[in-house]
C-alpha cells in the first residue's frame, strides 16, 4: 500500500473527503519525522515503535573488488513492532472488525409555514 492507496482507504472515514484524509495523513506522517528528528522515540500502543538510532563507524567490504572499505558513522530509523502487531501477523490473534465509517447526515428540508401578515384574504 503506498500513500496515495492508503489515503484512499482512510477518505470513506473523512465523509470521502480525500483532501481531508490526506490532511490527517500528512500531520500524522509530520508529526512522527519531527519527534524522531529530535532524538525522541515515538510509540504507537498495538502497534509499534519508531527510534532514532545511531550506527558507528565500521569496516566492511565492497561486494564487486572483495577489497576493505571503510564505512562511516550514520543515523537510521528502526521500527519495533508491538507485540500485538507481530501476534495479528503470526495468526496468533484475530483482528477485530474494521472501523465503519461515520453515519451520513441526511439534510432535513424545513418547510415554513406561509403566515399572512396584514388583513385576511377572502
Amino acid at each position: 500500500m503506498n500513500k496515495g492507496q492508503f489515503i484512499a482507504y482512510l477518505a470513506p472515514q473523512f465523509g470521502g473527503n480525500k483532501k481531508e484524509a490526506a490532511r490527517a495523513v500528512e500531520v500524522v506522517f509530520d508529526a512522527i519525522v519531527r519527534n524522531i528528528s529530535k532524538g525522541e522515540d515515538v510509540t504507537v500502543n498495538d502497534f509499534g515503535k519508531f527510534k532514532k538510532v545511531d550506527r558507528k563507524a565500521r569496516m566492511g567490504r565492497n561486494p564487486f573488488t572483495g577489497e576493505t572499505i571503510q564505512i562511516k558513522a550514520s543515523k537510521k530509523v528502526r521500527f519495533l513492532p508491538a507485540k500485538a502487531l507481530k501476534e495479528v501477523i503470526a495468526g496468533s490473534r484475530k483482528l477485530g472488525p474494521a472501523p465503519t465509517p461515520p453515519a451520513k447526515v441526511t439534510s432535513v428540508k424545513v418547510v415554513k409555514k406561509a403566515v399572512s401578515r396584514g388583513r385576511k384574504r377572502r
